[in-house]
């Protein structure tokens, strides 16, 4: 174990600049925080740079039974207090982060799979929105989900810690250009939904049971037009209240649900 106290500590400043976008991707590392965030990347064998803990983690229940797992690891550093709360961006710090790795999952990965279900998501902004996506995509075992240009970095800690974990699980692909693949898919012969309030069908009668990609857009504006209008079918959620709409993360959690229901049947 390594014990840092001064936040003008190389490997400290380099922790404190993830916070920021560009830096995450330039050098590739995310962070992670919370005992059981950091405890489902360990669990899932996820590549990690270092681990960041400080006495508050032996107060926190789960605490002593994940120290127990990372005591012996050789990237394990300890911090005071005080530094851990300059460092950490969460309202009650666990005392406990990890940096982990970028782990790049290849599009063509999608071809192998038979019958695939995947979400293609665009301009999705919101990290709550997103990492709710993520979640719900890992429970009802979506196959993967294509990220394009205009989200919000799934990298973001926020969007992170709102996965609770199946970031680690969810086979993620990033794709700028959203026309292009969403054109190499069709010519794989997999059908195109996008959701829409001009939809022609409701979910229920759409067949979710034939390989299929859903475009979820953004949560103020929608499907961008361009996508739209290479959807094999616009589709739609039936609503009986009086909200014209419901939000991304609500919304493709609902498909999601009809189609795993469709698919156990």
């Amino acid at each position: 174990m390594i014990y840092i106290t001064s936040s003008s500590n190389p490997t400290i400043k380099e922790i404190k600049s993830l916070y920021r976008r560009k830096e995450r991707w330039a050098k590739e590392s995310f962070i992670v925080e919370g005992i059981k965030i950091v405890e489902e990347c360990i669990d899932n064998n996820y590549p990690l740079r270092n681990i960041i803990i400080s006495d508050e983690l032996y107060n926190i229940r789960g605490g002593e039974g994940l120290l127990e797992k990372i005591i012996d690891n050789n990237s394990l550093i300890k911090v005071p207090d005080r530094l851990y709360k300059e460092i950490s961006d969460m309202e009650n710090p666990q005392g406990v982060l990890a940096v982990a790795s970028f782990k790049r999952d290849s599009i063509k990965n999608i071809y192998d799979i038979d019958n695939p279900f995947i979400l293609l998501l665009d301009q999705v902004q919101d990290p709550g929105n997103m990492g709710t996506i993520i979640r719900t995509a890992d429970a009802f075992s979506v196959d993967g989900i294509i990220i394009t240009e205009g989200c919000v970095d799934i990298y973001n800690p926020k969007v992170v810690r709102a996965t609770m974990g199946s970031i680690f699980r969810v086979p993620i692909y990033h794709y700028s250009d959203g026309i292009e693949i969403i054109k190499e898919l069709k010519n794989r012969n997999i059908k195109v939904y996008s959701t829409s309030l001009k939809g022609e069908k409701f979910i229920q009668n759409v067949n979710f049971n034939i390989p299929s990609i859903l475009i979820i857009g953004n949560e103020s504006k929608g499907v961008s037009k361009s996508l739209e209008t290479l959807a094999d079918s616009l589709i739609k959620i039936p609503m009986i209240g009086d909200a014209e709409s419901l939000n991304a993360a609500i919304a493709s959690s609902i498909i999601m649900y009809e189609t795993i229901r469709q698919r156990s049947q």
